[in-house]
């Protein structure tokens, strides 16, 4: 994969949707997770977009992905690319 050591860490796993690959060696994941609703018992969706790193600018536009928390790299991103889990069509 990478010249970065991805050994096991205590660091959140979160798998989600890339909604954007425009930067080099960044992409945009969508992570979305079901909430209880305290009064009505309904579960919601709730989404939050993350940027991750992708070192060989492998993923695209809706592929499934699996990122790991990890120490900055930018202003923004904390997340590294693990796996691909599906390919979009």
């Amino acid at each position: 994969m990478s010249a970065i050591n991805l050994r096991p860490r205590k660091g959140r796993k979160l798998e989600g949707v890339v909604v954007s690959n425009r930067s080099d060696k960044t992409i945009i994941v969508r992570v979305e997770t079901l909430v209880k609703h305290p009064l009505f018992e309904k579960y919601v969706r709730r989404h939050k977009k993350f940027s991750a790193h992708d070192p060989g600018n492998e993923c695209g536009i809706g592929d499934k992905v699996q990122i790991i928390e990890f120490r900055p790299l930018s202003r923004t991103k904390r997340w590294h690319l693990v796996s691909i889990v599906e390919k979009a069509v």
